[in-house]
Order: C-alpha cells, then sequence, then structure tokens
C-alpha cells in the first residue's frame, strides 16, 4: 500500500479569475514545486480525474450547476458574485478536476490504494453553498467528497475538519440538517464571511466551530484545537476524515491576521491522523483550500504532507 497519493493535475491551472486575483494558477505552481523534491520521492502522483454532474449534485442544486454551466465564458472573464468569485474559459474543467480529485481520493483509502491523499488541485471550495458562489469557490468539494462516501461507500458517519483562515460557509449550511456529516472550523472571527459562531452547531450537534481572535498564535492555535476540535471529533468517530486544508492561517498570508507557523500545520495533521487511526484505520482526504502567500503556502504544504507521509502502512 502507498501512504500518500497525490491527485492534481495541469488543468487547475487553467482556472484564471484575472491580474491581480490572489487566488492565482501561482499558487499550485508553488505547491506542486514544494513537493516535486527528493524528500517527497515516496509520493504516489495521479491526475485528478473529472467529476461528474451525479457527483455535483450529491452536494449543489441541480439549477446552480446548469447556471455555471451556463456561465463559462469563451473569452473574457464572467463573474459569478461581487467580484471574488470569477470564471474565465478554463474554469469548469479545473472545478470538474478539483472534484473528481476529491472524489478520486475518497475511492483510493476505501479500496485500500493508500493510507491518505492530499488533493493539490484549485480553486479552492468551502465557501461555495449549494446554490452559490462565493469567496473564490465555484462547487464544495470536501461537502462533496464527504456526501460522495456516505452515499457511494456507505459510510454512516463522515468528518470534515477544516483549518482554512476563514469559516467554510459552504460546508457548514451543506451539512446543517444532516447529522451523519460532522464538520468542524477554526478561524479568524471576525472575518469574512461573517459566519461561524460557535452558537451555530447544527442539527444533532454536528457542527463544531471554534472561532479564534485576529493575531492568534500556535499556543492560542493548539489549546482551541485540543480543547474544542480533537474531543468533538473523537466522539463521532468518523470512518473517514476530510481535511479542507487551507494555509492563510500562516503569519506571512497578506489576506488574514493569525500567526501560525509551518509547524502549527504540522502538529494539527498529525493530531487529527491520530483520531483517524483510532476510528477509520487512518483513511484522510486533504483537500486544498486557501493560502496567498506562496512562500507561505510552499513550507505549508511541505509540513502538511510531511506528516501524512509518515502515516504508518496497514
Amino acid at each position: 500500500m502507498t501512504t500518500t497519493i497525490i491527485y492534481t493535475h495541469a488543468a487547475c491551472l487553467e482556472h484564471r479569475p484575472g491580474p491581480h486575483h490572489p487566488e492565482s494558477p501561482e499558487r499550485l505552481k508553488a505547491v506542486v514545486q514544494a513537493l516535486r523534491t527528493p524528500d517527497f520521492a515516496s509520493l504516489a502522483w495521479r491526475d485528478a480525474p473529472m467529476g461528474t454532474v451525479e457527483q455535483l449534485r450529491l452536494i449543489h442544486d441541480a439549477d446552480y450547476i446548469d447556471e455555471i454551466e451556463q456561465s463559462i465564458p469563451t473569452h473574457g472573464y464572467v463573474p459569478l458574485d461581487a467580484g471574488d468569485t470569477i470564471m474565465s474559459p478554463g474554469s469548469w474543467e479545473a472545478v470538474m478536476r478539483c472534484v473528481g480529485a476529491a472524489c478520486a481520493g475518497v475511492d483510493a483509502v476505501m479500496d485500500g490504494q493508500a493510507r491518505n491523499v492530499f488533493c493539490a488541485t484549485r480553486p479552492c471550495g468551502h465557501h461555495a453553498e449549494p446554490g452559490k458562489a462565493m469567496g473564490f469557490c465555484i462547487f464544495n468539494q470536501a461537502a462533496i467528497a464527504a456526501a460522495y462516501a456516505y452515499e457511494v461507500h456507505k459510510l454512516e458517519r463522515v468528518a470534515v475538519v477544516d483549518f482554512d483562515v476563514h469559516h467554510g460557509n459552504g460546508t457548514q449550511d451543506a451539512f446543517f440538517n444532516r447529522p451523519e456529516l460532522f464538520y468542524a472550523s477554526s478561524h479568524q472571527s471576525p472575518f469574512y464571511p461573517g459566519t461561524g459562531a460557535r452558537s451555530e452547531t447544527g442539527v444533532n450537534h454536528n457542527i463544531v466551530n471554534v472561532p479564534l481572535p485576529r493575531g492568534c498564535d500556535s499556543t492560542q492555535f493548539r489549546e482551541a484545537i485540543s480543547a474544542h476540535v480533537l474531543p468533538a471529533l473523537t466522539a463521532f468517530a468518523p470512518e473517514l476524515l476530510i481535511l479542507s486544508t487551507g494555509f492563510d492561517a500562516h503569519r506571512l498570508d497578506p489576506l488574514a491576521g493569525m500567526n501560525l507557523e509551518d509547524d502549527d500545520f504540522h502538529w494539527v495533521t498529525r493530531e487529527l491522523m491520530q483520531i483517524a487511526d483510532k476510528t477509520c484505520d487512518g483513511r484522510i482526504v486533504s483537500i486544498l483550500e486557501g493560502g496567498y502567500s506562496l512562500d507561505a503556502l510552499a513550507t505549508s504544504t511541505v509540513a502538511h504532507v510531511g506528516a501524512l507521509m509518515q502515516a504508518e502502512a496497514a
């Protein structure tokens, strides 16, 4: 068994939201370059397949999917919201590769091909609601992967843990009334998108929000994760763990105000792996979300994937 599979695809570089947009193709280039080194020689690399409309419908409204498909420009740009989320001619294939990677990742860990998977894809997805694009996100690949595991692999409990600096309002919205799906998020607050209060707990306390103050450092972050996310995740006992892996809580990130270091991402990954080892044979699918300092994105990815590679083969 391979320890870690990387799913990526060149088509994810062809989502081009315009000059000076933070969610640029350079992000994915930085991630891939950081992992194409001798230290990561044991990684198994696979092309992300195209996702399917059937997979999209596990989370997204049919009318919304049709609207996105019909909005693909032949040239130039099409804004999907006030200007944050923009489509270019290559955006449809890019987002469908994101969805395909996430679902193929679920298949890979469920079929025993690997202990864990990292989806090096873009654009990010956790702000996309069932019927709405926002926050650079068009389709919510983490939520789709969880629903796919539930529907196709017949799992009874699937968890998403999100440590992006922004609250994943789209994932929370999709899971809120589904007790078989668990969502935990640590995020800067008050901050975009304005959701993620502790009082937002879901239909069966299946939502756990951990708002963190601007300037939050390693100690505060680790204490909050240890006090709130890890116990709740352990109690839920997922049969599969999906990570919304954002690195924009790093101290170098230009769009946020938290002060985490590379080692914090290694630490939280290892802590979550320990729970996965106990509840779901170590099965983890990690999906790239935010991170807008190219240097921090590269070094944080190294820390995160390095931790995933330390999983013991079954």
